[in-house]
């Protein structure tokens, strides 16, 4: 019998996974990412962010997986790339995902999370007199950079609207009522991601809180700050985009953006006065088409209304009227 040689049959070869990138990961993802895996969605992808939304659960619902050059939002794991490297080149909007066990995977993406920071910056002890001169140095800064003049602040996607500056108008006077009024009226108002009028709340809400924790006699601002951001996150799942429904509810309990922080570290006092106010300023403008400037907004009606909070007969009994 004469033997039958054929040529070996090609089997496909298996998909290469691809190696996992660390990440440095937001302590407010640890209730998305120390749990086992859980099913999301690739929402969005840009040069330097990819944004997935969890399916179903408590806030936070959209994490940010960015690059290290990339702005730091509260809801971020950063990894150890630039966006010279185009590490999202691959990720598809629309794709599936899992996220848990310490691990953010999708189609082109895969982060193994090694370690963890804080996004609510310590601003330490401040006294009102302090806080006072940062407020002013603040505000010199922001005319410098041309985003405040004397009819107000300039640029964002707001200008000319009412409703911020009657916000802020009423936390400045412990007006809870009137401040859930015109909050309620910005939610998920303007274009975008994240609408203009949730970044100006986002920047007011951290300041009022981390900065009515920080200076003496502060109680009233963080007051003000735990009923504003319980009103205006309430219902945001269902009035703005998930991921700025995310930054609010991060917002509301303390947790900034790096470049917010940043501006918030210089307006209590706990940066090197020399350059450190500009370059924090302008850090914080450059974020975003407009959610610099509106971060910016907020981040000022914050700072003005925890001073204003400080002074005597307001310190515990902010005023709610009808």
């Amino acid at each position: 019998m004469t033997a039958l040689v054929r040529d070996p049959i090609p089997l496909p070869a298996r998909p290469r996974r691809r190696p996992p990138v660390a990440g440095a990961a937001s302590l407010a993802l640890r209730p998305l990412l120390d749990p086992p895996c859980r099913a999301a969605r690739v929402i969005a992808v840009f040069p330097s962010a990819v944004y997935l939304e969890m399916r179903g659960g408590p806030e936070p619902r959209v994490l940010a997986v960015v690059t290290s050059d990339a702005g730091r939002l509260p809801n971020a794991v950063v990894v150890v790339a630039t966006r010279r490297e185009h590490p999202f080149r691959a990720v598809r909007e629309g794709g599936d995902a899992l996220v848990g066990e310490g691990r953010v995977e999708a189609e082109g993406l895969a982060v193994r999370v090694r370690r963890w920071w804080d996004p609510s910056p310590a601003l330490g002890g401040s006294q009102p007199a302090a806080l006072a001169r940062g407020v002013r140095a603040l505000e010199d800064e922001l005319a410098a950079a041309g985003a405040l003049t004397a009819a107000g602040p300039a640029g964002g996607g707001l200008a000319g609207h009412p409703d911020p500056a009657a916000l802020a108008a009423a936390c400045a006077a412990g007006d809870l009522a009137g401040a859930v009024e015109a909050a309620e009226r910005i939610v998920g108002l303007g274009p975008g991601l994240t609408p203009s009028g949730d970044d100006i709340l986002c920047g007011l809400l951290v300041s009022l809180r981390l900065l009515g924790g920080a200076v003496r006699h502060g109680e009233a601002a963080v007051w003000l700050a735990d009923w504003l951001g319980a009103a205006v996150t309430a219902d945001a799942g269902t009035r703005t985009t998930a991921l700025a429904a995310t930054l609010l509810h991060c917002a509301a309990a303390g947790g900034a953006g790096a470049e917010v922080a940043g501006v918030l570290r210089f307006a209590a006092g706990h940066e090197p006065p020399a350059g450190a106010g500009q370059g924090a300023v302008r850090r914080l403008l450059s974020v975003g088409h407009t959610s610099g400037a509106d971060l910016a907004q907020g981040v000022l009606a914050g700072c003005r209304a925890a001073l204003a909070l400080t002074a005597p007969g307001v310190r515990r009994a902010p005023r709610a009227t009808a």
